[in-house]
């Protein structure tokens, strides 16, 4: 099984998740202070991605996708912490998919409108974990690397991809 990043980006907290089968390997939040220098934020929490990814070599990164909000500050964070880390991974031929906020739930709790407590309960469950990973953000993150090992097509093994895809042609087809 493929180790795989997952990040819930954004500019005050950016969760992460790193899991490899039905382990979290690493996982936690990076924080910045929302009355420092957007640049300097974007910069500090770029730098912790890149010592993460250095440290574990994950095989992917997975990054919830952005979706229109009516915060506009919030969303150019996602955003600004979004392209920061694909530009690591790409430096490091890391390949980076991404995944909306339902397919995550859906993957997870299989209710693609869960609500946060069902995905952490999920998580913790799919993970054994001994409690629920908290805050909100860091089970976002783990969410999203759970999604990926079951919905990637750049770090699956070939039978998983011909599933996925099989998986994906029967969900057209059920409309």
């Amino acid at each position: 099984m493929a180790k795989i990043l997952g990040v819930d980006p954004g500019l005050t907290r950016c969760g992460f998740g790193l899991v490899e089968g039905k382990k979290a390997i690493d996982f936690g939040v990076f924080q910045t202070d929302a009355k420092t220098d957007p640049a300097a934020r974007v910069g500090e929490i770029a730098l912790k991605l890149e010592r993460l990814i250095d440290k574990h070599h994950p095989e992917l990164v997975a990054l919830e996708r952005v979706f229109a909000q009516a915060n506009l500050r919030s969303v150019m964070g996602v955003a600004q912490i979004s392209g920061a880390l694909m530009a690591t991974a790409h430096s490091r031929g890391i390949p980076v998919e991404f995944f909306t906020p339902s397919e995550v739930k859906a993957a997870v709790t299989g209710n693609g409108r869960a609500t946060k407590d069902q995905v952490g309960l999920m998580v913790k469950a799919i993970l054994q974990m001994n409690e629920i990973p908290k805050p909100a953000d860091v089970a976002d993150a783990l969410a999203v690397a759970v999604c990926a090992q079951k919905r990637s097509t750049k770090a699956t093994t070939e039978a998983q991809r011909k599933w996925v895809a099989a998986s994906k042609a029967a969900n057209r087809q059920l409309g």
